[in-house]
């Protein structure tokens, strides 16, 4: 991509300002503010639909490329007890988890323009020390045999000034009896004294000649890592090595604990020199180090046995760019989901964001409710679809820009893996979202999802000239139910899948105050998420257990950054059924399937959704996505087991679906060929209504094709006709019932 970028905030009210950073590799490029009416390019539909805003914004503006520099590793500011100038040692215990050609920092205060200091890294798989003398003499110390990828070691580095002896010790855990070590190596050097360097000590990479830049990022673990400012004899690394605590030898300059502020990004060093760094670019904490025993798997419960971090090569927080120009929110903007357009010599980007309304006020009865954090969960990803004969629709040249850029630049979403094979826990906004736009097609099913697909249903509110907020699910996690409180209704979009604790609270308490929910997708309140405390640009899952792309390691189950375990919300007795009346139950890669109504949609309870609507079949024609039909892509089930409420109405259902349709995978057992949609039951989708406490209600469809079928016929079809019902009733002072 030779013009993209991205914003230092995904949603803002008015007199708040977002700021848009650039990358342009032409001379100048041009921008403006637009307001997304829909996305769906498809000619079947109304086409792509956007609305210039007038704004201070509107020029043009000099290009110059500003780039991405991934890689997570820990820094330590220099400090004098660091610059270390005699006898040394230093200890750790690594996994490494990625074989690399050249060097992969570990531990370093190495200073490589005027070679000084050391640095303790992998060299070529094998442990390796390098050091310098004032006279910019290097030696080099490199182990016989290389570590073992995927095991634990305890390693030691040491330098003995008087004797210039250099020792390394590499030693694997035990996996199986009688498992020999790899042994230490001791080599004599010429040097007798080190050049001090007043470089920051770093962890897990290795300093780069310009200043400010890291290259060399380790792949793996490092767990408890300590230095000293003597040579350690053999039998104290014997000691640190059975659990012997560093803080009581002398000579300690440094004791990192892992262990601590896990929430943060904080690396505390536990000696009273007080050497405390900061990790950078989000590697994963919370991991099982290497005195894990397997007997606690949560970290809150065990933190002792959870000091250690996993570092990628291509990890990334926030890219750090310059800020090309920002946008106050004028206080006469409505609500509502706009975009800076970008436009350079026939390349174009969108950077999208939501208006929300002013705090505190309501400027509507109806709240639209955007899935920031899923569109989040989603963003960069470039999961391998195979074979692609099981994907009839596909279209694997849609967005070739954009998939290199992500690519090139090593960018991730939380389906993703790191090149170690390690799931992707942690998605940050502020770095280029490629495929988060307005017109992005998901490959797999040449279609829309996520913003495209929900910009489905504002276009639809619009049209019917239903007048709505919209808010996010990112606000609704830092100020919980009094956001939802002014409203009559609150309307979620096609993929509501990531929540957050905070936010199912709120939603819970709305509920309970008599508030009303359109679930009008599938999928939803899936993920346990977690938001970073101290950077709310970031969020976490642990994947275990649930129908997924990878699953986290044994023991890795519980979020760094709140300490709740992860996984499914079905898991912590927090099943989407519960509150909506319907959770995941299949997914699938060709058509939908329209429904068929029930006798529950006779009722006088819920005449009001049925007004106007003739015939047995709803959503039983053409749609934007997969085609044909109503309920489709991933589809939800009620089932009392799991919290339907028991006065629920299944209005419809919608079943006949093809084996492309496969029962969701936390809800097998044992492998057998009885999961497809031709053979399994639980393979449907259903529309569920339902009154709640002081004069609420719920209504789920099941289905996150649903919207996708409003603009068929004009949206004068049965798909929008019931919805328009529901909406309109909710938002209403007439009583439900």
């Amino acid at each position: 991509m030779r013009l993209v970028g991205y914003s230092d905030r995904l949603s803002a009210a008015r007199g708040e300002t977002i700021a848009f950073k650039v990358s342009c590799a032409h001379e100048a490029f041009d921008a403006e503010i637009v307001r997304l009416v829909h996305g769906d390019p498809n000619p079947l539909g109304p086409g792509f639909i956007e609305e210039v805003i007038a704004s201070p914004v509107s020029g043009r503006y000099p290009g110059r490329l500003q780039e991405l520099r991934t890689g997570s590793y820990i820094t330590v500011p220099d400090q004098p007890a660091l610059r270390l100038s005699g006898s040394f040692t230093i200890q750790a215990w690594i996994l490494p988890t990625l074989a690399a050609n050249g060097p992969q920092g570990l531990i370093s205060k190495w200073s490589p323009e005027a070679p000084a200091g050391f640095a303790l890294l992998i060299d070529d798989g094998h442990l390796a020390l390098w050091i310098a003398n004032q006279d910019g003499a290097i030696a080099r110390v490199r182990a016989s045999a290389p570590l073992r990828i995927g095991s634990w070691h305890v390693i030691a580095a040491s330098f003995d000034a008087e004797t210039a002896n250099v020792m390394l010790l590499q030693e694997p855990l035990p996996v199986w009896p009688g498992d020999e070590a790899l042994g230490h190596v001791t080599s004599r050097t010429a040097l007798r004294a080190l050049a001090p360097s007043t470089a920051p000590l770093v962890m897990a990479c290795l300093p780069a000649a310009e200043p400010d830049r890291f290259t060399a990022h380790f792949n793996g673990k490092i767990d408890r890592p300590s230095l000293f400012n003597r040579a350690l004899a053999p039998s104290e690394t014997e000691g640190l090595q059975r659990g012997e605590s560093a803080s009581e030898m002398s000579g300690l300059v440094a004791s990192w604990d892992f262990s601590l502020e896990m929430a943060s990004a904080r690396i505390i060093d536990t000696s009273p020199n007080g050497a405390h760094g900061a990790a950078v670019n989000l590697p994963a904490r919370a991991m099982t180090g290497a005195n894990w025993s397997g007997d606690e798997s949560n970290v809150t419960h065990a933190p002792q046995e959870y000091g250690a971090i996993h570092f990628h090569d291509d990890d990334l927080d926030d890219a750090g760019w310059e800020t090309d120009f920002s946008f106050s929110i004028p206080e006469t903007l409505p609500s509502g989901i706009y975009a800076a357009r970008l436009r350079a010599n026939g390349d174009e980007d969108h950077l999208p964001f939501v208006v929300r309304p002013p705090r505190g006020v309501a400027t509507a009865p109806v709240a639209y409710l955007s899935s920031h954090f899923t569109y989040l969960a989603y963003a960069n990803e470039h999961m391998p679809y195979e074979p692609l004969s099981l994907f009839p629709f596909v279209e694997p040249n849609a967005h070739r820009d954009e998939y290199q850029y992500i690519a090139d630049n090593a960018l991730h979403s939380l389906y993703d893996c790191h090149r170690d094979g390690s799931g992707v826990r942690y998605a940050s906004w502020k770095r280029p979202l490629v495929n988060l736009r307005p017109k992005a097609i998901f490959r797999i099913y040449g279609a829309p999802e996520r913003l495209g697909a929900d910009l489905y249903l504002t276009h639809w509110m619009e049209q019917k000239g239903i007048a709505f907020d919209t808010i996010a699910d990112e606000n609704l996690h830092h100020e919980g139910e009094t956001l939802l409180s002014p409203y009559k209704v609150v309307v979620t979009g096609t993929h509501p899948e990531y929540w957050t604790r905070p936010m199912l609270d709120a939603l819970e308490s709305y509920l309970d105050a008599g508030g009303r929910i359109m679930y009008l997708g599938g999928n939803g309140f899936y993920w346990v998420t977690g938001v970073d405390p101290e950077r709310p640009h970031v969020i976490e899952i642990r994947r275990w257990r649930g129908t997924e792309t990878w699953e986290t390691a044994p023991g890795e189950t519980h979020l760094s950054t709140t300490g709740e375990q992860g996984g499914l919300w079905r898991n912590r007795n927090r099943a989407p059924q519960r509150r909506l009346g319907v959770g995941f139950t299949a997914q699938g890669n060709d058509f939908s399937r329209p429904y068929v109504r029930l006798p529950d949609s006779y009722s006088s309870r819920a005449a009001f959704i049925f007004a106007g609507v003739a015939g047995e079949t709803i959503g039983d024609f053409p749609s934007l996505m997969l085609r044909h039909g109503a309920a489709g892509y991933e589809i939800d089930r009620a089932d009392f087991a799991l919290g339907t409420p028991p006065h629920a109405f299944i209005l419809a259902t919608a079943t006949g679906f093809s084996d492309s349709y496969q029962h969701v995978v936390e809800e097998i057992l044992s492998t057998d060929d009885e999961q497809g949609g031709t053979k399994n039951a639980q393979v449907r989708a259903d529309l569920v209504y339902f009154e709640g406490p002081n004069g609420g209600a719920v209504f789920s469809v099941g289905s996150i094709a649903w919207t996708s079928a409003f603009s068929w016929n004009d949206a004068d079809n049965d798909v929008s006709r019931i919805t328009e019902n529901v909406l309109r009733r909710f938002a209403s002072d007439e009583p439900l019932a």
